[in-house]
């Protein structure tokens, strides 16, 4: 009775133990998945503020050009702008995709250890069951 116990106790360790291995990982990438997100809202926000703040002034240079010398000079700040702009949008592109790697990277981690966790829990697993009998002749 009492072996009895015990051997469901073991039985009990053993499904727990690989419950929290096997959910372990998902864990891991759910919390990933979460910070990433965060950032990249955090980056897109910042980029949306910098892009509203580059078409407001452009706005207002536009409302303060009164003569052909403000037309000269608000053209001159149109080409500047759209340089600035066209450098911003490609540094901003690098960095969403330097995330995206780094994101890529994290995860492949993760799960490179949750296999190597696997096979390393495999050798253990085989031992502790009983050694298999000699074919008989």
């Amino acid at each position: 009775m009492m072996q009895d116990k015990n051997m469901q106790e073991k039985m009990m360790n053993a499904f727990t133990e690989q419950t929290k291995n096997m959910y372990n990982p998902m864990r891991k990438i759910n919390a990933l998945l979460v910070e990433n997100m965060e950032k990249m809202t955090d980056f897109q926000l910042e980029a949306l503020k910098a892009y509203s703040q580059m078409g407001l002034t452009q706005m207002k240079q536009a409302t303060s050009v009164k003569d052909a010398d403000g037309v000269r000079d608000y053209s001159a700040s149109q080409a500047e702008m759209m340089s600035s702009l066209s450098k911003k949008v490609l540094e901003d592109a690098k960095t969403m995709a330097d995330m995206s790697m780094e994101f890529k990277g994290e995860i492949e981690k993760i799960m490179e250890e949750s296999r190597a966790q696997a096979f390393n829990k495999a050798p253990e697993d085989k031992a502790a069951k009983p050694a298999a009998k000699p074919a008989s002749k």
